[in-house]
C-alpha cells in the first residue's frame, strides 16, 4: 500500500502538481461538509468507546457468577447425597 502511495507521488511531481494538491487527492481530503465529517468521526470513536466499556462491565459482571446457572453461591444441600451410600456415611445422614 506504501508502496503505492509513493508511486502516486512520484506520479504526481512528474505532472506538475503541488504538493498540497497530491496530499487533498492522497488523504481524500476533497470532502463537500468537513465539519460535519469530523463530528461523525468523533461521535463515532465516543460511541465505540461507550461500547467497549460497556462489553467490559458486562463481562465483569457475568463472570462473577461461580456455578453454571448463574447463582453467587451453591443450591445443593446435604439432603441432596441421602441417596448415595458413601456420602451418607461421610456426612452421618
Amino acid at each position: 500500500m506504501f508502496k503505492d502511495l509513493i508511486k502516486f507521488y512520484k506520479i504526481g511531481k512528474k505532472l506538475g502538481l503541488s504538493s498540497r494538491e497530491m496530499n487533498k487527492i492522497l488523504i481524500f481530503d476533497n470532502s463537500n461538509h468537513p465539519m460535519l465529517n469530523t463530528i461523525l468521526f468523533i461521535v463515532g470513536i465516543i460511541v465505540t468507546i461507550l461500547f467497549g466499556v460497556l462489553i467490559v462491565i458486562l463481562g465483569i459482571y457475568i463472570s462473577r457468577s461461580t456455578y453454571p446457572t448463574g447463582a453467587e453461591y451453591s443450591t445443593i444441600k446435604v439432603k441432596d447425597f441421602k441417596k448415595y451410600k458413601s456420602a451418607s456415611k461421610l456426612f452421618r445422614i
